[in-house]
């Protein structure tokens, strides 16, 4: 395949789409998964041309949708990947929305076992569609996921983490990478990361606390130092907040943070030309500390990194 195009290393931005460049195309979609009796909608963004790309999923957190976290779908796919974002019903929008109390209704969501089960569950039915939908479009073979919050709960499981016997047990194999955006501790703390094996790149912020699970940036960070013997490596934005990386514009104004969302998308960028391009410059640029990408205050860490 022809790698997506060169990331201008210099620059602490994703570059908006040149006047006269293809812009990539979205496309909404509703797919059914007859075997739950459920439908699980989707936001493909595909990057211009047709040779086959990289796929990402992105899983929003407790009560977002498909259309958060935009900035990383719209960045991935200006990149020559294609962002596929999922909106996993019983922990999206619909749980707070037009609700006396929004709190406790997300409370209650974030505690549901079958909201969390069918979260787990319509990861590798959307791999399976994707590939059954896109077709050649699709390198099969450079397939990752991207998280925040009860996302990147989703995304880690999904990636190795143990779980409790009570709920299903799903790494797939198919995932090469992935990103963990307010990385949650899950039910048997960061030891249970060690399981995951693949590269990871971890983004948190110094104010990223929630009151639900009551974790600051210390503990999403003992996510990564818990796991040994794959590459990784860490961000903390100086005074990012927990709702800094949502995207979530339906929201409020304070679930929008685009100070950080274009650090954001573009480490995320120059970590997967790493991850599943073998990019050479992209990892060196990693590996020293992706100096032009950070301000003031910001920290970026590795572990185990090549590059």
């Amino acid at each position: 395949m022809t790698p997506p195009r060169r990331l201008a290393m210099s620059l602490p931005f994703i570059l908006p789409t040149a006047a006269g460049a293809a812009v990539p195309a979205e496309r909404r979609e509703t797919w059914r998964d007859a075997a739950r009796n459920r439908d699980v909608p989707v936001l493909l963004r595909l990057p211009a041309g047709d040779e086959p790309a990289p796929l990402i999923l992105i899983s929003h957190g407790l009560g977002g949708s498909r259309e958060g976290m935009a900035y990383l779908g719209q960045a991935l796919a200006g990149s020559g990947f294609i962002a596929l974002h999922l909106q996993h019903a019983g922990s999206d929008t619909a749980i707070w929305r037009d609700r006396a109390d929004p709190f406790a209704a997300m409370r209650n969501a974030a505690r549901d076992p079958m909201a969390a089960a069918n979260r787990l569950l319509d990861v590798p039915f959307a791999l399976d569609e994707a590939q059954r939908r896109l077709g050649a479009r699709l390198d099969s073979a450079r397939i990752a996921i991207a998280g925040h919050s009860f996302g990147s709960w989703t995304a880690q499981h999904a990636l190795g983490q143990a779980l409790p016997l009570s709920l299903p047990r799903i790494p797939d194999g198919r995932l090469r990478a992935g990103i963990l955006i307010s990385p949650v501790l899950g039910f048997f703390g960061p030891p249970a990361a060690n399981a995951i094996r693949v590269p990871l790149l971890h983004v948190t912020g110094s104010e990223d606390r929630t009151v639900l699970d009551r974790a600051g940036p210390e503990e999403r960070l003992a996510i990564f130092e818990a796991i040994s013997g794959t590459p990784q490596a860490a961000v903390v934005f100086a005074e990012a907040g927990h709702l800094a990386f949502a995207g979530r514009e339906e929201a409020g104004a304070g679930h929008v943070a685009p100070t950080f969302h274009a650090r954001t998308a573009t480490l995320a960028v120059l970590f997967l030309r790493a991850a599943l391009l073998a990019d050479a410059e992209a990892a060196a640029e990693i590996g020293r500390g992706a100096g032009a990408l950070l301000q003031p205050g910001d920290r970026l860490v590795t572990k185990d990194w090549a590059g």
